[in-house]
C-alpha cells in the first residue's frame, strides 16, 4: 500500500485538510499522514469549521513535527505551498517530492479557508486517482 506524506510548516491548516481528504477518499487504498517542520499546537479553528462543513471532523487532530522516520516511510511527499512564503522552511528529501504552492489559511476568514479547503480537495482527489485508482 502506498504511503504519502503532506507537509507544510505548522501542520494545522493545509496538510491537515489534505490527510483527511486524501483518507476518506482512498477508502484504505493507500494511506495518508501529514506533520509539520514548526508544528502548532492545535489545528487551526476555521480549518476544523471548514473541514466540519463537508463532514470532516479533524477538530480532535493535533499537530505533528516532522521526522526523517515519517520521510523514509513515505513514498511520496507533498509539501504543501513551500515557496509560497518565503519564510517556511520546507524539508528536503530522497523520496519523491512535489510541492502544491497553496495559500496558508492562518489569519483568513471562513470564506478564504474553504477556497483553499476546496483547492486542496481538488488536488486530493487528483492524486487518489493516480495512486490508489478505484
Amino acid at each position: 500500500m502506498k504511503t504519502l506524506l503532506f507537509v507544510c510548516v505548522h501542520n494545522s491548516g493545509r496538510s491537515q485538510m489534505a490527510e483527511a481528504f486524501f483518507n476518506r477518499l482512498a477508502m484504505g487504498r493507500a494511506q495518508a499522514f501529514s506533520a509539520g517542520t514548526q508544528p502548532a499546537d492545535n489545528v487551526n479553528p476555521a480549518v476544523s469549521e471548514a473541514m466540519r462543513e463537508v463532514g470532516i471532523d479533524i477538530s480532535g487532530n493535533k499537530p505533528r513535527a516532522l521526522t526523517m522516520d515519517m520521510v523514509e516511510k513515505a513514498d511520496r511527499m507533498i509539501t504543501m505551498g513551500c515557496g509560497a512564503d518565503a519564510r517556511s522552511v520546507c524539508p528536503a528529501s530522497f523520496i519523491e517530492t512535489e510541492d502544491w504552492a497553496l495559500e496558508d489559511p492562518h489569519g483568513k476568514p471562513i470564506e478564504e479557508v474553504r477556497k483553499i479547503r476546496d483547492e486542496v480537495k481538488r488536488r486530493v482527489a487528483k492524486l487518489v486517482e493516480e495512486v490508489a485508482p478505484k
